[in-house]
């Protein structure tokens, strides 16, 4: 039993496990930094659930509908959370007997004029520039004919027209519905009238002088 059992014997057997324990704690952390080579074959997966299922792209074609388009309009009469529009001069410019408003259903504040300024300066400036002349970019490098807010015939438009013009486009320009929020389309038109408002205080302080 000595012999088995002995004191060189004993040390030996310790460091051959301490050799294997330093061995087998170098392989496992080699083996989990170990990512493998890059492949162009996508990965196996055990079980996919809903990692790989049919799906159709934004603007794709299905043949599974009569129309054969993938993307659906939503359905007749439904309402989309938020978008419930009761307040319908708010929403489209107009009263009830479909007549465009004469003044905007929003308070002007500083708020409100700011918040037009910004986005005024954002859709509307390049085109019809900072003061609303009609002198921006297109008109300037392209030579399109671009609307002044400050000739007779519009500074005569009530406030619910310059909404839907904003909203439904008019001539030359297009609708800005989607991307304006519809008060910031009034927070624009409050803006415009200001600058009109502006323009008309400048020369009433001149002497017969033009702008």
């Amino acid at each position: 039993m000595s012999a088995l059992f002995g004191p060189g014997r004993g040390r030996r057997a310790i460091v051959r496990c301490a050799r294997f324990g330093v061995f087998g704690l170098a392989l496992v952390a080699v083996l989990a930094g170990c990512r493998g080579m890059p492949s162009p074959w996508p990965p196996i997966h055990v079980n996919p659930n809903m990692d790989d299922q049919p799906r159709l792209d934004a603007q794709q074609a299905s043949p599974f509908f009569y129309d054969g388009k993938g993307m659906r309009e939503p359905v007749p009469g439904t309402v989309a959370r938020g978008e419930l529009r009761l307040d319908v001069g708010f929403y489209t410019g107009l009263d009830a007997a479909g007549e465009f408003l004469p003044q905007s259903p929003v308070e002007t504040t500083d708020e409100v004029l700011a918040r037009g300024a910004l986005r005024y300066s954002i859709y509307c400036a390049p085109c019809h520039d900072e003061r609303g002349t009609g002198t921006g970019i297109l008109a300037e490098y392209a030579s399109v004919p671009t609307a002044s807010i400050h000739d007779a015939q519009r500074l005569a438009y009530p406030d619910g027209q310059y909404f839907d013009v904003i909203t439904n486009g008019f001539g030359l320009m297009q609708g800005y519905a989607y991307p304006i929020p519809a008060e910031d389309r009034w927070a624009i038109v409050a803006h415009m009238r200001r600058l009109q408002q502006e323009r008309l205080e400048r020369l009433a302080a001149r002497t017969g002088g033009a702008e």
